[in-house]
This record gives structure tokens, C-alpha cells and sequence, in this order.
């Protein structure tokens, strides 16, 4: 989903919402100013204008897919088809398709003769990619799952954001509700403590099932899964009106790391004295989603929504924007897994939706290839977070997130959680 699960929605088919792609609240810079611009110039019509701001937006956040998409707009809308194509085909590169085939904006392109090549290519990035094994079902279909772990035993652990609950999977009849929404709100990223506890972030999300006055609250909590009891809880300070801590990644026996996507901030948070610290501030990154340790410790990978990857230094909060080679894009991504020496995605913010693996260089700072896992597999609908276990990804192919309308509703006919396997080597 573009940008943020909580303010954005990307629906294809009304074009304003499917390509003018807009900047979070928090990410105050060129870019926002520039597609404003856009915007406005769009809107009555003055298509010189928008493709003055759409080339700024492209100079603001260079290889950003939706810049590059409005520029290719802007484009077509001048007569300037060739250029539209140019892009549209850089944009392909990376394995970015808007669904121009069927947006009758680019109707003159297609009468391009080179249209045909491009045709032939964005038809072969639409085949499906990867041989994923189903290794777990859940048949609630408004469950709308989230956060997945493992536990010491193999059985796989799903959050949800419409109910709050957090399910174990179990192989005969009766799945385990391990919490009923105890004392926490809908269950975002999951990880398990070296001391066998389930750590979790949970916010008070609109897409929660009666989420009433809590709205905007967040935290780390701790549960004791043979219990089911919510040992600890840590509420994050309220900073911000809008806070959502949605992953975390521990570091240690009294350390966690955690992102908060809607202001941008990362935060350190220590178990003994239950106090949260500001790793990167407020409104330094866009959208900040999944966080991964590298082999020291001394660094962490986080994945922003809006602005791609980033190395934070866990020691000052110092961020060092990856280099990311020109066929890759590192935009859109959710889940952020560490395998070796590569860092697994899942990116649902670009369409088709993927599950890749970005080769890391040998000082950490740059990313010299990628491999697509999967992708358009006929389970997918809006993957989001995933758990790797020994050389194999688990991941949630179907949240549903994609499904919630302007009233945080779901439509019937939803069909349960499915988690599928890849091979990572």
C-alpha cells in the first residue's frame, strides 16, 4: 500500500488515487511542494505546468516510482509520447508496472511502434514468479493479519488489526487465541525474546474494531505465551496526535528498536527501566516500516516507505541513504528480514507486489543486485510482514489491508489468512 497502511489508499482504476501519489505529513520537503504543484496544475488543466512540477518532483526524489510515473503523465498529456514512453519503459526496468495498458491517458502511446516491446515486457512482469508452499490457513476472514512469528516449538503466531487478537496456528482442529485484545490494541509487528516471550507492537488504529477513545495510543507490549498473560506494557509518550509503532527488532536481552510510521521516528526502548529514547527524530524519515540488525549490532536497516532503504547507526541515530543500482527500486517496502548478506523484502507499495532479496555490498552501503522470490502469486492480496526460519521465508501473503473502505469497513467475501513459504537459497 502506498506510503502508509493508515493514510494512504491506492485504488487502481480512479485515476487520481491510483498515480498522483501523495507525500506523508511528516516528510516536509521538495518533493511534497512539487507535487502539490503537480496536483494543482493537473486539476485545471495546465499540463505545461504539471510537467514542470513532476520533472522537480523527479529532481526532489530521484527513482522514486510515483515521480517518475507523473512525469511520464505529464508527458503524454503534452504530446511529448516518446518521452512518455521512455520513462514508462525506466520505470519497467525495475519492475514497475501502473497498469498503463488499460489507462486511457496513454491511448496516443500505444500508438507508438515501439509500444509493442513494452507491451510484450509489461505482459511478462505481470507472469507469476516463485514456487511458494501454503503452510498455514486461518479461516476468519476479516481478520486482517499483521504481524507472524515462530515459536520454539515451529507453530506459527498472527496478529491482527481488525480484532486485535493474536492467534497460534496449531495442526489439528482448534487454532489458540494466546491474547483476546488484553490490555493492547490491534498487533502490528511480532518478535520473540531470547527469554521465550512474544514481544509485540500494537496501536489504536481506525481500522480496529471498536477502537472507541484509545485512538492514537501506542506501545511495546510483552506477553507470556503459555499464560496468555500481557506481562509488561509500554506505552509510547504522546508526542503526536497520530502515532503508530508498527515493527520492532530486538537487539538484546534489554534492547528493542522500533519504527513509528506515521511521524517517522525510531525509537530505542530498554526493558529494565521501561523508558523509550528518540533514536532519529521526528520527521526524519518519511515512513519508516521494517527494521533489521546487521551481524555487529552497531547498525540498523530500516525500510522507508517513501524514501527507501537507510542505514541508522544505533550508536548517534545517523542515517546513510543506500546506493541502490538502476535496475532496482527500494521504495514500497514493508517487511525487512536479514538473510547473510542480504536484506529480504516485501514490497507492497510498487505494483506487481514482491517478495525479493537485496545483495548487500561488502561494506553494508550499497545494494549491487536483487532476485525476485515471488511475486503475482494468485494468493497475494497485499503481503505484508514475514519471519525467516533457518533457510526458508514465512510471510502473510493476504492482509487485506487493501480492502478497507473510506469508513475502515471491510467487503464480504474476504477469504482467511494465508502463509506461504519460499526457499531463500
Amino acid at each position: 500500500m502506498t506510503l502508509t497502511k493508515l493514510t494512504q489508499r491506492k485504488v487502481f482504476g480512479t485515476f487520481l488515487a491510483s498515480v498522483l501519489l501523495v507525500a506523508s505529513a511528516a516528510q516536509a520537503d521538495d518533493y511534497r511542494d512539487a507535487r502539490a504543484e503537480l496536483v494543482a496544475a493537473y486539476q485545471v488543466e495546465n499540463y505545461a505546468a504539471m510537467q514542470l512540477a513532476a520533472q522537480k518532483a523527479v529532481i526532489a526524489r530521484p527513482e522514486y516510482p510515483g515521480a517518475l510515473f507523473n512525469l511520464a503523465l505529464a508527458y503524454t498529456l503534452n504530446d511529448k509520447h516518446r518521452d512518455s514512453l521512455r520513462i514508462l519503459r525506466r520505470l519497467l526496468d525495475k519492475g514497475v508496472d501502473f497498469g498503463v495498458v488499460d489507462m486511457d491517458e496513454f491511448a496516443t502511446v500505444r500508438e507508438l511502434v515501439a509500444w509493442d516491446s513494452y507491451l510484450k515486457a509489461a505482459q511478462a512482469l505481470g507472469e507469476p514468479v516463485g514456487k511458494s508452499e501454503v503452510v498455514a490457513t486461518y479461516s476468519e476472514p476479516n481478520f486482517v493479519p499483521e504481524g507472524i512469528a515462530i515459536d520454539s516449538a515451529g507453530r506459527l503466531l498472527l496478529g491482527s488489526i481488525r480484532n486485535g487478537q493474536i492467534i497460534r496456528l496449531t495442526s489439528g482442529a482448534e487454532n489458540e487465541i494466546l491474547s483476546d485484545r488484553k490490555a493492547h490494541w490491534s498487533v502490528f509487528g511480532m518478535r520473540f525474546h531470547a527469554d521465550g516471550s512474544l514481544w509485540f507492537a500494537s496501536a489504536a488504529v481506525p481500522q480496529l474494531s471498536g477502537v472507541g477513545e484509545d485512538e492514537g495510543k501506542t506501545g511495546l507490549f510483552r506477553l507470556d505465551v503459555a499464560s496468555g498473560e500481557v506481562t509488561k506494557s509500554a506505552i509510547l509518550p504522546q508526542y503526536d496526535s497520530t502515532q503508530v509503532l508498527g515493527d520492532l527488532v530486538i537487539a538484546d536481552d534489554n534492547t528493542i528498536y522500533a519504527t513509528d510510521s506515521l511521524t517517522g521516528a525510531i525509537y530505542r526502548y530498554y526493558i529494565d527501566s521501561n523508558e523509550f529514547e528518540v533514536l532519529v527524530e521526528r520527521g526524519e524519515l518519511g515512513s519508516p516500516q521494517g527494521l533489521a540488525l546487521d551481524d555487529s549490532g552497531r547498525f540498523l536497516y530500516v525500510a522507508d516507505y517513501i524514501g527507501g532503504l537507510y542505514r541508522i547507526s544505533t550508536e548517534d541515530g545517523s542515517l546513510v541513504r543506500l546506493r541502490v543500482a538502476a535496475s532496482i527500486t527500494d521504495f514500497g517496502i514493508d517487511g525487512l528480514y536479514r538473510y547473510g548478506n542480504e536484506l529480504v523484502v516485501i514490497q507492497n507499495g510498487i505494483r506487481p507486489h514482491r517478495v525479493a532479496a537485496f545483495q548487500l555490498s561488502e561494506k553494508g552501503l550499497a545494494i549491487n543486485s536483487s532476485r525476485i522470490l515471488a511475486s503475482n502469486l494468485e494468493e497475494f492480496d497485499e503481503p505484508t510482514l514475514g519471519v525467516i526460519k533457518g533457510n526458508d521465508f514465512l510471510f502473510i501473503a493476504n492482509s487485506h489491508w487493501n480492502r478497507f473502505d473510506r469508513d475502515n469497513q471491510l467487503p464480504e467475501g474476504l477469504s482467511g489468512p494465508i502463509v506461504l513459504k519460499l526457499p531463500l537459497n
